[in-house]
């Protein structure tokens, strides 16, 4: 009886009239798909209050950055440093036709900062002024220094001449003590060349091993040949890092060394062996240079002592006769 009424039952007789199975499919359907819808919605409306907040959060993280780097630009201009900068800024002296030599010689002294080039530019500017207002200060006011009043025009021009070429001689005095440091360090260098080239090393690995080698005992050469060997990486021919280094350093010896190498590359000839002729070859040029100081050593000492010595040994032999003569004159 019950299996009769369950087999009785059917779905269409809940419906209402005119509509059908298929129609109730479709309706759950598309109630699935809203829902679905409304789902992604609003999961895609969380993500975009989440993004929303973490774009404000990092662009509050940029303007802070930003005052924060401006707040320290404004210090820094403050400082003296900053101060010689915005000068030099101000009256473009870093596109001028002298800061190009300026940057060359300030590079063969070991000074290749930025820092270091507005330094100079700065004081080849201020120390003219100063010294001339120094000198015009002294020559009609203070009287530090006793100056005729017929040369106090010319005392205050020789001060800003000396203010204006100071910072160039104090830069040339560097180079010429560096290069001769460089020069020194050469045939050191050349004899862990030649270490390097036997052990099977390439150019620019030589370089760089022999760099780091020499960092303690002779820095600066360690340094040139750090720059080359990082230029012999990235420039396109090994020439140009090879006249890089030639025009840094400006020493002869240096460059009949990348003669040498340049040759070398082009021929195919052994580096070992090029490289160890070349450190005799300086080794030997050092000795006569020793000798040729010992050499003219006799003629140097040859005013000394006719200054020093011989006035003493006069005082020491004459003066005893001397005091007799003059109490045998002082008894009559």
């Amino acid at each position: 009886m019950r299996s009769t009424r369950l087999q009785d039952f059917r779905f269409e007789d809940w419906l209402p009239t005119g509509v059908g199975p298929d129609d109730v499919i479709a309706l759950l359907a598309g109630l699935a798909v809203l829902v679905a819808i409304l789902a992604i919605w609003q999961a895609l409306r969380v993500n975009n209050s989440f993004d929303r907040r973490f774009a404000q959060i990092a662009q509050r993280k940029e303007s802070l950055r930003r005052a924060a780097l401006a707040a320290q630009r404004q210090r820094e201009k403050l400082t003296p440093a900053g101060l010689m900068n915005e000068a030099v800024k101000r009256l473009n002296l870093l596109r001028s036709k002298h800061a190009a030599d300026a940057r060359q010689n300030l590079a063969r002294a070991g000074m290749r900062s930025r820092e270091a080039m507005i330094r100079y530019l700065f004081s080849r500017v201020s120390l003219p002024f100063l010294f001339g207002l120094a000198a015009l200060g002294d020559s009609y006011g203070l009287h530090l220094i006793p100056v005729p009043q017929n040369f106090r025009f010319a005392t205050t021009l020789a001060a800003v001449m000396f203010g204006f070429f100071a910072p160039g001689m104090y830069v040339k005095n560097v180079a010429k003590k560096r290069s001769h440091r460089l020069q020194l360090a050469l045939p050191d260098a050349l004899d862990l060349m030649v270490i390097c080239a036997e052990a099977g090393l390439s150019l620019d690995a030589t370089l760089l091993r022999v760099s780091r080698e020499l960092e303690s005992t002779w820095p600066d050469l360690a340094e040139e040949l750090g720059i080359t060997a990082a230029e012999l990486t990235f420039l396109p021919e090994r020439r140009l890092a090879l006249d890089n280094l030639n025009s840094r350093t400006n020493l002869s010896s240096i460059r009949g060394v990348v003669n040498t190498l340049l040759q070398t590359a082009k021929f195919g000839t052994p580096l070992a062996q090029s490289l160890r002729v070349l450190a005799a070859e300086f080794r030997e040029a050092r000795m006569i240079r020793a000798e040729e100081k010992a050499a003219r050593l006799p003629a140097l000492l040859t005013v000394p002592m006719i200054l020093f010595i011989l006035p003493t040994l006069f005082i020491v032999l004459l003066g005893p006769a001397a005091l007799n003569v003059i109490d045998t004159f002082a008894k009559r």
